[in-house]
Formats: C-alpha cells, sequence, structure tokens
C-alpha cells in the first residue's frame, strides 16, 4: 500500500469510529479493552492522531510526549475528536513526501511511517469503538489486514523491547488463507525474528519445523494478533498462540 491509499483507510476507519461513539454513548463499555468506556476510547485515539500530526506538520527530529487527554466529554468530546482527525488526515495528505520528523519503525519514509501508523492506530480502534455497540464489529479491508499484520509482527515485534520470548527456541507460524502472505516468527528468549513468505513459498502447517500455525481470513488474523478477536484456526502447540495472547500488547510510549 502506498500514502494515498493509508490516507484513505484513516480518513473512512476514522469517521467510522466517531459514528460508532457516538451511537454507542461515553458510557459504553468497550468490549475489545477490558476497563475502557467509549469516552477513554475516544480521548485516547485523539491524542495520538493530535500527537502525530505534530510530527508532521512541524518536523520534529525527537521523540515527544503526548499532549495528554482532554476533560472533554460528550458532544464535545466527539466534536475534539472529530477536528483533530480531520487535522491528520489533511496534514497527511498535503505533506511532502519527503518530509523529515521523528518515527519508530522501518519505512520508506517519515511520511509513508506516519500514514501506514495511524491508518493501522484507527482501524483497531474502530473495531473497539463498534465492539461497544453489542454486535459484530465491521470488518477490516484485505490489504490493510494483510499490511497492518506484516507492521504488527516486523515492525513492533521486530524490536528489542517485543516482549513475546520462549525460553526454548520454537516456531509460530502466521497464515493469511486468503491473501499471498505467511509470515514465521522465530521465539526464543531474545526479541522474536519474523519473515515473510509468499503463500506458495511457505510449507504448509504441520511440517517439522513448525510448532504452531495461526490462520484464517487476513482480517480475523489482523484482529487475533491485535488480541481483539480468537485466532480462528490453530494448529498444533496452542500454548504458543496463549504466549502471543499474554505478552504481545502494544502499549502506549
Amino acid at each position: 500500500m502506498d500514502v494515498p491509499e493509508f490516507v484513505e483507510a484513516l480518513d473512512a476507519e476514522g469517521r467510522s469510529l466517531a459514528a460508532a461513539a457516538e451511537e454507542a454513548g461515553p458510557e459504553a463499555e468497550v468490549a475489545t479493552c477490558p476497563g475502557w468506556q467509549v469516552r477513554d476510547l475516544v480521548r485516547h485515539t485523539g491524542m495520538v492522531h493530535r500527537w502525530a500530526t505534530t510530527f508532521v506538520t512541524e518536523g520534529h527530529t525527537a521523540y515527544l510526549r503526548g499532549g495528554g487527554l482532554p476533560a472533554l466529554d460528550g458532544a464535545e468530546l466527539l466534536a475534539w475528536f472529530r477536528d483533530g482527525h480531520r487535522r491528520l488526515v489533511d496534514s497527511v495528505a498535503r505533506a511532502p513526501r519527503d518530509v523529515e520528523c521523528w518515527s519508530f519503525l522501518p519505512a520508506p519514509s517519515p511520511l509513508a511511517f506516519w500514514a501506514r501508523r495511524q491508518a493501522h492506530e484507527t482501524a483497531v480502534h474502530r473495531v473497539d469503538a463498534q465492539s461497544a455497540l453489542g454486535g459484530t464489529p465491521g470488518t477490516v479491508a484485505p490489504a490493510l489486514a494483510v499490511d497492518g499484520i506484516d507492521e504488527l509482527l516486523r515492525g513492533f515485534h521486530g524490536r528489542a523491547r517485543s516482549k513475546v520470548r520462549a525460553q526454548s527456541p520454537c516456531v509460530l507460524r502466521v497464515r493469511a488463507t486468503d491473501a499471498d502472505a505467511v509470515w514465521t516468527l522465530r521465539l526464543s528468549p531474545e526479541p522474536p525474528v519474523s519473515e515473510r513468505h509468499p503463500a506458495q513459498g511457505a510449507p504448509q502447517g504441520g511440517d517439522a519445523d513448525v510448532d504452531c500455525e495461526v490462520s484464517g481470513p487476513a482480517a480475523r488474523l489482523y484482529l487475533a494478533l491485535w488480541n481483539r478477536l480468537p485466532f480462528p484456526t490453530v494448529t498444533g502447540d496452542g500454548s504458543l498462540a496463549t504466549l502471543w495472547r499474554e505478552t504481545s500488547a502494544v502499549t502506549w510510549r
């Protein structure tokens, strides 16, 4: 995916998040984020949007803390969220492709990083907002889901700070059944080492060097890996799927 595609996803996902939050109401419990109400979700996501906008528009080349959560609620909070989301979308869409600013995961450029990261940040939290409505949240586009799995496995969990560790070396495979994408994660007491393969180039689940495989449609896997849904299918040593759930959470800096 390229920057305009991420911007389009960011725009649509943010608008859907706000609509779901408005329908659910600020006191509704967010089923996918135990302990959060909708107001907590909207405050957090709106803060992250403004934080990201600061880097793109002001060109900061070092980490800056977020601006904090607002004391707003109800209609005022939603208006604040929508304004910040609009500013982020417009800033990323209009920024020079060679803008220099701080980022924290590998990407072709800082702008590509922020467009991608905020599209996924907003997509996952849109699902959270829709979970507060009590039904089944909407799905995620397959191309965005595949990209998001890649960002999570090879980006976030390619860093030394990843807590996904195993006492003994083992292999977890992630297979999208509706896309040409398979990931192999080699786990050990060190940070995970992840590789992506074409579906045709990776052995099928159950081969000798794979201890566990999780598989399913890309959108379901994406949300399962972000701990929003159960894994569609688990083959082999299910304790590795449990290990992922217990140790893979990505927390605010």
